[in-house]
């Protein structure tokens, strides 16, 4: 079966992103598809990279990125999400001049027309966040 998984919760005032996660690993495990996992609203500060958890707490946006390299898989920030709370990439930051990029590596910066996309390649489209 194939997932297609849309994370609206931030990582650290949602249990939304952390759960997308525990998902997507039982999604591979079990052998299914992860076709996309779409970061949308809040949720999109998991591939905000300045962002730093106290040691005693998990840095999820690394446990995304490193699962995403483990896996190949396609990890899309919304932009107009990332825009309006200050997450750019290379290309974003040049064109809004902004002093410099803070994209996590593993994250692309993308258009709603990657969860449509998803959603159309896709058997289950499951949400986390709301």
């Amino acid at each position: 079966m194939k997932f297609a998984i849309v994370v609206y919760g931030a990582p650290y005032s949602s249990e939304g992103c952390l759960s997308a996660l525990r998902f997507a690993e039982a999604v591979i495990a079990e052998g299914h598809e992860l076709v996309r996992v779409f970061f949308y609203h809040d949720g999109v500060y998991a591939a905000n990279l300045l962002i730093s958890p106290p040691q005693d707490e998990p840095d999820i946006g690394s446990m995304w990125q490193n699962f995403a390299g483990e896996h190949d898989l396609d990890l899309v920030a919304c932009i107009a999400s990332c825009l309006r709370r200050g997450i750019v990439d290379e290309t974003e930051a040049a064109r809004h001049d902004k002093p410099s990029a803070n994209l996590r590596p593993g994250f692309t910066i993308s258009g709603l027309g990657q969860l449509i996309d998803a959603t159309n390649n896709a058997d289950r489209v499951v949400t986390f966040g709301y």
